[in-house]
């Protein structure tokens, strides 16, 4: 979703006024001046210590800190205030002496922002759907317009603001004003769902509602702009058009966040809305989807112990659902639909063995057999991953990685009729055009199943995200955006000479068709690889695994052997790990850092062995195939010893801080955002509800060997004492899904039972909880880490 914030910046500076004088008359009677001492460094708050023991599988542990969970405890809570009061005085204390210094990041950041008014329009029938932003109004409204009325429609400036001063026509239709929205919330937008029904007619869509910690549900008629009488529900997950837009379905969760009931509601209707389905199991989860055709509705219910999809007919959603699919275990599964076939996308186990990657199935409507029969559509290949698919009428897309290579092929449907499975070359897949360094390929959002135009969003770690159009039926593409981060260069980017023709500067730009070109053109694709290398690197673990490791650097500013560095992990829940172009990281590349991303197991971008290779009682390998890439990037020079720095978010924060109890010498410097740090006592004692995923992920404490693991691995348990830890920054959040009481007891340990020096503070930051609304606000909070990491290597 489009989101943009107008939010003034105050910026903070100090100025400092020297008087020279170079002509003294010096006598005998001269004194020096005396060097006035340095002030001493701040000293940190201590946090109040009220012991509690725990004991579970005969293990007994105490906890000082414990009471800063207390969120029932209202004098506990009195307690907390105050100490994160001392903790932000703490931190602005420690960082006084750079705030010139960040004033500069944030002036740096905050220029490179893309001033995008308006997002990409998407076409789905006869609109063009986008969201843009009105002068002075902090969030976006969404429009749409008819494309017969404007082909060539890019941006809000085209015509402004929806109007056609040519024909004096206004053709643009406000449907939502998220400023309104925000009135009914409290001052506050974020939407998490919404659904255009297949008619135009209606949007469902859910906003957050801040006092009450969920997500409600609103339907607004688009023709008249009013808000319907039905449904009005609350805690809603998920959301399912069926009739042809005449009912919504809808999944709500129960008290903690499990969705667990689906509910049928005729628009218009006075009825009550019906209840298709209630699951009791307190471990199973309801998911629904609407085929891209809107002729079934998928409802996935899953456990820990098996996973199973049911088919609805949109058009009579009251007819009951059918099982057409189940396996063992929780497992990644989406079915679609395609003139008499389903096809269903999944990594389930085949015949009871465990496979490493996606692969497709399909089974034809009108089969009989039951259970349903399910045939296998390529031939598995050792060295072709199908990363992900995506269909309209006329194609099936395939994303697919090689090794480190990523690629888009198209297929044309329908596919051969026959029960044999063939070899993806069988079927003259078209290969898409993609620049240099992939990492990353996103679909979507591909909602016109009637079209043969498909978009991606394209990232590489030189080069800013992409948002790509390809026209199925002739191979054509289009960047319909992308930032310019050269656009103060003379030479144009996109063509091969300096033209005349181009008259007005833009961050975002339309390239004309093209199709027989080297995808590594990186004029086509702004690609900033003449200017920061990419390198790829296998490290080899602890137990002879070869972890990739993906290292960025700027050509001009790199200093051989001299270089600080920071590494980024993540490993868990089999997400790939973010390496997309970040502009805030410039001004550490500019500077002569290295950026360096660690892909280590737990983590996506591999096999599911390699996922499953890195959680629960493996958790372990996560942990040391990080410090394996650390000690790499000192080893072989690339980062100069005792300058290199960690960057963990969520999860990554536990491998980050893990690595640092492991080996606490390695690293100078960390910077840990969100992080989850008291992994035995969340995952015994949740205070914020956990799901399913995350007791897969890092263990079930009820079962004693993953107790032991999680004892093992967890960062707020195995801190060395009387070590030297590096300086670290940790930064949370009251609004976040791992507590900021377990950065707050994570920093009071740590300072606790480590050696204390005022060279290696150890920092606890308190964000907004609208920072990830507001890039300014992102650029400020940025600025602050930059100017942590370079004082940490400048001490």
């Amino acid at each position: 979703m489009f989101r943009h914030l107008a939010t003034t910046i105050r910026h903070r500076s100090t100025a400092i006024l020297r008087h020279h004088n170079n002509h003294y008359h010096r006598s005998a009677r001269y004194k020096h001046p005396q060097t006035p001492n340095p002030p001493s460094p701040p000293k940190p708050p201590k946090a109040p210590q009220k012991p509690q023991t725990f004991t579970f599988h005969d293990v007994t542990w105490e906890d000082p800190y414990s009471w800063m969970s207390s969120l029932q405890d209202k004098v506990a809570m009195r307690h907390m205030d105050m100490y994160m009061e001392q903790e932000e005085k703490y931190t602005e204390a420690v960082m006084s002496d750079t705030e010139r210094l960040q004033t500069k990041l944030q002036s740096e950041m905050a220029s490179r922002l893309n001033f995008d008014l308006s997002t990409p329009p998407v076409r789905w029938g006869p609109w063009l759907y986008y969201r843009r932003v009105e002068e002075g109004k902090q969030y976006p409204v969404l429009c749409r317009r008819l494309a017969s009325l404007n082909e060539e429609f890019i941006s809000h400036k085209s015509p402004s603001s929806g109007f056609d001063f040519t024909s004096g026509k206004k053709i643009e239709q406000k449907l939502l004003d998220y400023n309104q929205e925000a009135e009914r919330f409290g001052g506050y937008a974020y939407e998490e769902l919404s659904e255009i029904s297949p008619d135009h007619k209606f949007l469902a869509y859910t906003m957050y509602d801040k006092d009450n910690d969920y997500f409600k549900l609103s339907v607004r008629n688009l023709n008249s702009g009013a808000l319907c009488s039905k449904p009005h529900a609350n805690r809603v997950s998920n959301l399912a058009w069926v009739k042809d837009g005449q009912a919504l379905l809808y999944v709500i969760t129960d008290e903690n966040k499990r969705p667990y009931r689906i509910y049928c509601s005729m628009i218009g209707s006075t009825d009550e809305d019906v209840l298709l389905l209630e699951e009791q199991d307190e471990n199973v989860y309801v998911n629904l989807r609407h085929t891209k055709d809107f002729h079934f509705v998928t409802v996935n219910t899953f456990s820990p112990t098996f996973s199973k999809v049911f088919l609805l007919n949109a058009a009579d959603p009251f007819s009951g659902m059918t099982l057409a699919w189940e396996s063992e275990g929780i497992v990644h599964c989406i079915l679609e639909h395609h003139q008499g076939y389903f096809y269903l996308f999944t990594d389930a186990a085949k015949n009871g063995q465990t496979i490493d990657h996606h692969y497709l199935l399909r089974s034809l409507v009108d089969s009989s057999s039951n259970p349903r029969i399910w045939e296998n559509v390529f031939i598995d290949d050792e060295n072709l991953v199908i990363e992900d698919v995506d269909f309209c009428k006329s194609h099936l897309v395939l994303i697919t990685r090689e090794g480190r290579n990523h690629r888009i092929c198209s297929v044309s449907l329908p596919l051969p009729d026959g029960k044999q499975a063939v070899h993806l070359r069988e079927l003259q897949p078209y290969f898409l055009p993609l620049p240099k360094h992939v990492c990353n390929i996103s679909p979507g959002p591909n909602y016109d199943y009637h079209s043969t135009t498909m978009r991606f969003t394209i990232s590489s770690p030189v080069m800013p995200d992409a948002v790509v159009d390809y026209d199925l039926s002739n191979g054509k593409w289009n960047i319909i955006q992308q930032q310019n981060m050269l656009h103060e260069r003379t030479r144009i980017l996109y063509g091969t000479a300096l033209s005349s023709a181009i008259a007005e500067k833009t961050t975002n730009v339309k390239f004309s068709s093209m199709n027989d070109v080297k995808s590594e053109d990186e004029n086509l694709w702004n690609d900033l690889s003449e200017f920061y290398a990419c390198e790829h690197h296998n490290v080899s673990s602890y137990d002879g695994a070869m972890v990739p490791l993906t290292v960025v650097y700027s050509r001009k500013n790199r200093k051989d052997n001299q270089s600080p560095g920071l590494l980024h992990g993540h490993g868990a829940y089999g997400e790939i790990l973010d390496k997309r172009w970040r502009s805030e990281l410039k001004s550490l590349l500019d500077r002569g850092w290295i950026i360096a991303y660690a892909d280590v197991r737990g983590g996506g971008g591999g096999s599911k062995k390699w996922h499953h290779d890195g959680r629960r009682t493996k958790k372990q390998n996560s942990i040391r195939d990080y410090i394996s890439c650390a000690k790499y990037l000192v080893e072989k020079e690339i980062v100069q010893e005792n300058k290199l720095a960690g960057w963990g978010y969520s999860v990554g924060g536990l491998l980050v801080a893990s690595a640092i109890n492991c080996c606490p010498d390695l690293f100078r410097a960390a910077v840990l955002k969100v992080p989850f740090l008291d992994a035995t006592n969340t995952l015994l004692y949740p205070i914020l509800p956990l799901t399913a995923a995350d007791y897969e992920e890092f263990g079930y404490p009820g079962d004693i060997d993953e107790f032991h693991a999680i004892r093992k691995f967890s960062p707020y348990d195995n801190i060395q004492k009387d070590a030297l830890y590096p300086t670290v920054l940790v930064s949370s959040s009251f609004n976040t899904r791992f507590g900021v009481w377990e950065a707050a007891k994570w920093v009071a340990r740590v300072r606790e039972q480590t050696i204390y020096d005022p060279k290696h503070p150890i920092l606890l930051n308190l964000m907004t909880d609208i920072v990830e609304e507001n890039r300014y606000l992102q650029c400020k909070e940025s600025a602050m880490e930059t100017a942590f990491l370079i004082k940490a290597m400048d001490s």
